[in-house]
C-alpha cells in the first residue's frame, strides 16, 4: 500500500470563523469551496483565505490532527500559524 500525502487545512472565513478540514489536493478543495460544492458550512461565508496547511503522510494521521485542531479554542488555532 503506497503512502499518499494528505493535508490538514484551516480556512479563515469572512465572518471571522475558522474552518478545518483535510484533503489530498488543496487547490482542488479550495475550488470546491469557492464553487459551493465543498463543505456545506462554507457556503455564504466567503470570501475566505487559506490560513494554515500541514502535510501528513497518510489519511489516518491527518484525521487525528484535524480532530485535535477542532478541539482547540479559536485563540489556540490562531496561535498555530505563529508557530509555523
Amino acid at each position: 500500500m503506497s503512502k499518499e500525502t494528505w493535508f490538514v487545512y484551516i480556512l479563515s472565513c469572512a465572518d471571522g470563523t475558522l474552518y478545518t478540514g483535510i484533503t489530498k489536493d488543496i487547490k482542488e478543495r479550495m475550488q470546491k469551496h469557492k464553487s459551493g460544492t465543498g463543505a456545506k458550512y462554507m457556503r455564504g461565508r466567503g470570501p475566505y483565505k487559506l490560513f494554515l496547511s500541514e502535510k501528513h503522510p497518510d489519511k489516518s494521521s491527518a484525521l487525528k490532527r484535524e480532530a485535535a485542531i477542532k478541539k482547540l479554542r479559536k485563540a489556540d488555532k490562531l496561535a498555530l500559524k505563529k508557530k509555523k
